[in-house]
């Protein structure tokens, strides 16, 4: 069965309004010309971690955005870990962990000095303490490097959705 020319008509219109809605809201693809990824791709020189949390943290935010060969940018990350225990069996002990994360972010630019971007993201992930001492802590371990890449993933969001100066 064919369907009219005019239904046809109307079924690509209906399909083609919310490219022509996106277009006009200045929807820019991130690695597009001008957009926040091709601004910040192997230009942002990360500050030093100061421990193993910051390590891992500035370890993936590097592997998103590459190492600044010359930079133009300067990223300062402070990220803060907050330990809980979610489950506890009848005799005391805990065998659940929640492990929560914050980290602030400032964006600078590094002719100027001054910051673009900043805030702070949050984020939590959580390991079990069922097993061995070894077992444990091998979770524990695990579970801080999966907290890491969270908060940089929500970071790197965050710095791509900013309004950078080109």
């Amino acid at each position: 069965m064919s369907l009219p020319k005019t239904t046809h008509m109307r079924r690509r219109f209906l399909l083609a309004l919310p490219l022509l809605a996106l277009a006009a809201c200045g929807f820019e693809p991130v690695y597009g010309p001008g957009g926040a990824g091709t601004a910040l791709q192997n230009r942002v020189l990360v500050d030093a971690p100061e421990d193993r949390f910051g390590y891992f943290l500035v370890r993936e935010v590097e592997s998103r955005l590459g190492r600044a060969a010359t930079p133009r940018w300067g990223l300062a990350l402070t990220t803060t870990t907050v330990e809980d225990g979610l489950a506890i069996d009848s005799e005391g002990n805990t065998r659940r962990y929640n492990l929560v994360g914050t980290t602030a972010y400032a964006l600078r630019d590094l002719d100027s000095g001054q910051i673009v971007t900043s805030g702070k993201v949050e984020s939590f992930t959580g390991y079990s303490a069922t097993g061995t001492t070894v077992a444990t802590r091998a979770a524990e371990l695990d579970a801080q490097e999966r907290l890491m890449t969270i908060l940089a993933d929500l970071v790197i969001s965050r710095l791509y959705a900013a309004d950078l100066p080109q």
